[in-house]
């Protein structure tokens, strides 16, 4: 069989690159510790380390999201600690207030105070994180919650509570509507509101409305409807949460400036009423926070005079205690609820890390490079080449121009 020179240097040459190529894939996968440096490698392999790739950085993305979610809510319980402690103390501005041995001036130091505490409770309302987003606004959290009016504070937010996604199947909310915490208050029994009927013609006004007694207090909703006669003017109490309403009163003479007394409420009406006209006094069923205090405040500044006086501001500043009460409640039951979501985080944080683990160990599996076989196999591709290049100088040397001469 004759072989040509050609022939030999291209095979040889051939053979050798074969073999260098092997050690530099070799030398490179034990520079990186890596088996798998092209998917061509382990196509199986390559595939499915691709999937644990992309679990393991959403996994990531879940455990910063859960830290993202963990700062909100921890700015969240802060504030409404503060909340609480704001309020505790308004309670015990209440019960000071009650002494009856206060004069006018004192009281009115007590409401000048309960002012300044209504605009701090106004300020935490509003409280923003870091970054200037609103805690308490749902999802216009670029628009302050609460603004200040003279009936207490109106809500310029929405109902909404903005959510992150803590886990594969798990959302949790990172914040709670203002509304909520602060206006979705139950008003106690004897928080009411008195005022004129629309349609009422007559000269007659709303000059006091007051509690007298809580005990006898119904919650109800109530009209004092006048008549006016040739015999005179009379009034009827009627109680419109009765099905059918029931009068509480009929047929009461009216006295200008006189008190109407009925379940525990006195209204006092001052001028001359048309024939229908009348005045309601309805219950309130919900309270917002700010509204109990800017009615303390102006309780505390109204002037007192006799035992009724003195019986309707300790009445009033109780059901205002019990309102701050609920209030605080309401702020307390939320903060648990923001204690329970930090827990949840924190259960999550442990499975998260011990998944992240259980990704690593397989795609250790998966990419990793045997060291040792490593080695070995680029020692024996060493022997290979240093064996094919002497065989090739041999092989180069066979001429027959070697033996003329």
């Amino acid at each position: 069989m004759r072989i040509s020179t050609a022939g030999i240097f291209d095979a040889s040459i051939n053979q050798m690159n074969s073999l260098q190529g092997q050690m530099a894939k070799t030398q490179m996968q034990l520079s990186t510790q890596k088996r798998l440096l092209t998917p061509s490698d382990d196509p199986v392999a390559s595939a499915r380390a691709l999937e644990v790739t992309q679990s393991q950085a959403m996994n990531e993305q879940f455990a910063t999201n859960r830290t993202n979610a963990r700062n909100s809510l921890a700015q969240e319980d802060g504030a409404l600690s503060n909340v609480a402690n704001l309020l505790t103390n308004v309670k015990t501005l209440v019960v000071r207030a009650g002494n009856p041995a206060l004069s006018p001036a004192d009281r009115n130091s007590l409401a000048t105070e309960l002012e300044g505490r209504l605009t701090d409770l106004i300020g935490l309302a509003n409280t923003t994180d870091g970054s200037g987003t609103y805690l308490f606004s749902g999802y216009e959290v670029k628009t302050a919650p609460f603004t200040q009016t003279a009936t207490g504070a109106t809500y310029n937010g929405d109902q909404g509570e903005r959510e992150l996604k803590i886990g594969p199947s798990r959302m949790v909310s990172i914040s709670d509507s203002g509304s909520a915490i602060f206006e979705n208050n139950v008003a106690a029994k004897g928080t009411f509101k008195a005022g004129a009927a629309a349609g009422n013609s007559g000269g007659a006004t709303l000059d006091s409305s007051i509690i007298l007694d809580r005990s006898q207090l119904t919650g109800h909703d109530y009209a004092v409807k006048f008549s006016v006669t040739g015999a005179g003017t009379t009034y009827d109490v009627i109680d419109n949460s009765q099905s059918p309403a029931a009068t509480v009163k009929s047929a009461q003479p009216y006295v200008d400036g006189d008190p109407i007394v009925f379940d525990g409420l006195q209204l006092t009406v001052k001028g001359a009423p048309a024939d229908g006209d009348q005045f309601d006094v309805n219950a309130i069923k919900k309270q917002s926070v700010f509204t109990t205090l800017q009615d303390l405040v102006q309780t505390l500044r109204t002037p007192v005079s006799g035992t009724n006086g003195q019986t309707a501001l300790a009445n009033a500043l109780a059901v205002a205690n019990d309102n701050v009460t609920t209030a605080m409640d309401t702020a307390l039951t939320v903060q648990s609820s923001v204690g329970v979501r930090l827990q949840e985080l924190d259960t999550l944080d442990t499975a998260g890390d011990q998944l992240d683990l259980q990704y690593a160990s397989t795609l250790s599996d998966l990419q990793d490079l045997d060291v040792v076989k490593a080695i070995s196999m680029f020692s024996q591709q060493q022997q290979a080449l240093d064996a094919a290049q002497k065989s090739f100088k041999v092989m180069s040397g066979l001429s027959l121009f070697n033996y003329i001469g």
